[in-house]
């Protein structure tokens, strides 16, 4: 409920200041501004408030002022809040500003800098450390803390000072699969496939940096105003992207893609219904055979966890070189070399792209080169590398459906900058690729191979596709969740042919429909 407040001369005007109820306790002569005004309301909220000039004799008498700001804070207390309106997404809370705990938590971390900070100790011996530092310095106050409340503040700042802060918890939680720090106030997760609201927060902006730095400073990477962007990883794996203002408009954010600490098996995403056994029977058939296959997809639609699936098929004896952005692959073979991109130093020279990598790749001997994802001019040397003699290549790209793969990957070669007529392009291709992979995100959070598809080759200026497997939906239940099968088309591959000559056979009664 709002509540007008008029200060001038008691007569009502159309530029009359206003205020509202919640911030009368902010009431107080506010100093003269630029444009020679004086303004009673310091509320951040309301930066945009009508002001107009008024004098020192126009401020409440201090008995009326508070009468008045009594009589408004009883019926502020007795009103109860408005009701949403219907489909009106209700707003995230915002924790409180100030932290009454924050002074002794600062204490506590600069006594534990003081006392470890010289000293080289194992995790677990520094854990104690600072459980023991937190204690003492809490007994020393002079207002006891509240038992409940000790815990609590040993927890965060173990988690400062060995974790990333506040998102600590949210890192260790193995049901969260991804981290995203909107801003100090609002921190989502990604549980099942779908995002919740936290509770956690930040102190500031400064603390999220912080975090950021902490993050990215090991491994070598930089972020500043004029670098306000980078891709890292955590210790475990996980990636992590970081962006800064002035491009963060709200604060720094970060989005964290986390991984399992034990690598998902075939069996756990036919357990989850990503595909049936007789896909993931032609899949290992596919990789063991040497085809180059493609895992497309939409963001999050868990491309990655797929082509770590795949790349698990690969037989122990081959050498395997994987290229990416942010190391995240999790390869079990032991003849594995990882390959990980550099950017540019502060003078903006040094930096090693995907491409400088794809290109070293072929001359360091690989029986199987897998690319965590092609998103620029690499695509053309990724599409040269399977068309001479690196068969049984492995890498993934954003698109929609497989048509649009390909569509994708015409662009992407466009971006190497040669001038290559469309239809050298397409032969390229068509020649390169074996299989595409189609993953999705569906509405209920489950991710699902929704497509098996066969480039078969070209006919005129069009590269033909042929559907093995695809997914049918039949709608949603009760509790929204997807209704669907797996279908064979009944129509059997091409490669098959390429497949039984390295001495790889697959059932016919694979590609039978029900």
């Amino acid at each position: 409920m709002w509540q007008e407040i008029f200060f001038a001369k008691g007569r009502l005007g159309p530029n009359s200041h206003k205020i509202g109820t919640k911030d009368l306790k902010q009431l107080r002569l506010w100093p003269l501004g630029r444009f020679g005004r004086r303004c009673y309301n310091e509320c951040e909220d309301f930066p945009g408030c009508v002001q107009q000039d008024v004098g020192r004799d126009n401020v409440l008498s201090e008995g009326t002022d508070m009468a008045l700001l009594e009589r408004l804070e009883s019926q502020k207390n007795n009103e109860t809040p408005p009701a949403t309106k219907t489909g009106e997404r209700p707003k995230a809370a915002v924790a409180p500003r100030n932290d009454p705990f924050r002074t002794l938590k600062s204490k506590i971390h600069k006594r534990v800098v003081d006392e470890l900070g010289a000293t080289e100790i194992e995790q677990r011996q520094l854990e104690e450390a600072v459980s023991r530092i937190a204690d003492l310095t809490m007994d020393e106050e002079p207002v006891p803390v509240p038992r409940f409340e000790r815990s609590r503040i040993v927890s965060e700042v173990v988690d400062e000072v060995m974790g990333f802060g506040p998102i600590q918890p949210l890192l260790n939680d193995e049901s969260v699969t991804e981290v995203m720090v909107n801003s100090p106030s609002q921190v989502y997760v990604e549980r099942k496939g779908k995002l919740v609201l936290t509770d956690v927060r930040f102190r500031d902006d400064a603390h999220v940096m912080h975090v950021i730095e902490k993050i990215v400073s090991p491994l070598g990477r930089r972020i500043d105003e004029s670098s306000p962007m980078v891709d890292a990883r955590l210790p475990d794996g996980s990636r992590v992207n970081a962006i800064i203002p002035p491009l963060a408009l709200k604060g720094p954010s970060i989005t964290i893609r986390k991984f399992a600490k034990d690598p998902f098996t075939v069996n756990d995403l036919i357990g989850f219904n990503t595909f049936t056994p007789e896909m993931a029977n032609l899949l290992r058939a596919c990789v063991e055979g040497k085809l180059n296959v493609v895992v497309s997809g939409g963001t999050g639609s868990g491309k990655t966890t797929t082509l770590n699936v795949l790349s698990s098929f690969i037989p122990e004896d081959d050498r395997i070189v994987t290229i990416e952005d942010a190391a995240e692959l999790q390869l079990r073979q032991d003849h594995v070399v990882t390959l990980e991109t550099r950017p540019a130093n502060i003078e903006g020279k040094g930096a090693i792209t995907m491409r400088d990598l794809v290109k070293n790749s072929l001359r360091m001997r690989p029986d199987r080169i897998v690319v965590g994802e092609v998103r620029g001019g690499e695509a053309l040397d990724m599409l040269q590398a399977m068309n001479t003699g690196h068969d049984g290549s492995l890498t993934t790209g954003h698109a929609n459906s497989p048509r649009d793969m390909l569509a994708r990957l015409e662009t992407m070669v466009l971006m190497a900058g040669m001038e290559l007529p469309v239809r050298a392009i397409r032969e390229q291709i068509a020649s390169a690729v074996d299989l595409i992979v189609q993953q999705s995100r569906l509405r209920d959070g489950s991710r699902k191979i929704t497509h098996l598809t066969e480039v078969q080759g070209m006919e005129g200026d069009v590269i033909t596709l042929q559907d093995i497997f695809v997914y049918e939906q039949n709608g949603c239940d009760e509790a929204g969740k997807v209704i669907g099968r797996f279908k064979p088309t009944g129509i059997r591959p091409k490669f098959l042919e390429k497949m039984s000559a390295t001495g790889i056979q697959v059932s016919n009664d694979i590609f039978r429909t029900k």
